[in-house]
């Protein structure tokens, strides 16, 4: 009875059970054996995006990129002679951006924790010399379940115009300006009603019946385009991206 009683001390009154808190996915990383590089987590990386503390790399193809990335990242060529099946950035571009500083803190990421790109150029770049390179293994993937949004280039656009017929457009301006004209089956949320979005998800307006539906979203300009993508993203659409554009240029290169 005195063991048990001692046990239920330590249980209970242990200053080490106390500190410990719940696990929390968004400071998760991507465990791997002997990696050349460091994993960051989905918080390090916001905190980088946020503080500007490293250039965000996007090692995918300038197509994959153009259909959605991590907003704030860069994209750079592939390395001459490599394929689309083992694409590797072109590291001598990278360097070019960091203006050759082997210490230039840099992030890279790709299409999620089985994607090879980011590690291939990664251990490019450590050959190479460059000592503050990180990978964000978690990738796209991640970052969009986790509730974030990604941009969308013109020739995106244009790719999912083309290809995909189950995208959802959302054009977030004014009512009175979509009716004027808008481009082929867009939906309207305006931005200055972002609240909207609750009663869009009752009318029609948003794809229930699958939430993970692309969802292109453009308007007035990347303000208010990226707020009311983050409105959907809040509501449990995870595939989410947004035109950082003015709607004039959208309409001039779809025309």
């Amino acid at each position: 009875m005195k063991a048990l009683a001692t046990l239920v001390g330590v249980i209970v009154f242990s200053p080490f059970a106390v500190a410990q808190t719940p696990p929390n996915v968004y400071e998760a990383i991507l465990v791997e054996d002997t990696p050349k590089t460091t994993n960051i987590s989905t918080e390090e990386l916001r905190r980088v995006l946020r503080e500007k503390t490293a250039t965000v790399f996007d090692v995918r193809t300038f197509e994959e990129y153009a259909i959605d990335h991590i907003p704030g990242a860069v994209n750079v060529a592939g390395k001459p002679g490599t394929t689309r099946e083992e694409f590797t950035s072109d590291v001598d571009q990278i360097g070019s951006i960091v203006k050759g500083n082997k210490a230039a803190p840099m992030v890279l990421y790709c299409s999620g924790p089985y994607c090879g790109k980011s590690k291939r150029v990664a251990d490019e770049l450590v050959e190479a010399g460059y000592r503050n390179v990180r990978r964000y293994q978690l990738g796209i993937p991640v970052w969009r379940a986790l509730g974030e949004v990604t941009e969308i280039e013109l020739e995106g656009i244009q790719y999912v115009l083309g290809r995909d017929q189950t995208a959802v457009l959302i054009d977030t301006r004014d009512a009175e300006q979509f009716r004027a004209g808008t481009t082929a089956s867009a939906r309207n949320i305006p931005a200055s009603r972002v609240e909207e979005v609750k009663k869009a998800k009752k009318d029609g307006r948003l794809p229930m019946e699958d939430h993970n539906t692309r969802i292109v979203v453009f308007g007035v300009d990347r303000v208010h385009a990226k707020a009311v993508a983050e409105a959907l993203a809040k509501n449990s659409f995870h595939n989410v991206s947004y035109y950082p554009g003015t709607f004039e240029q959208l309409r001039a290169a779809l025309e």
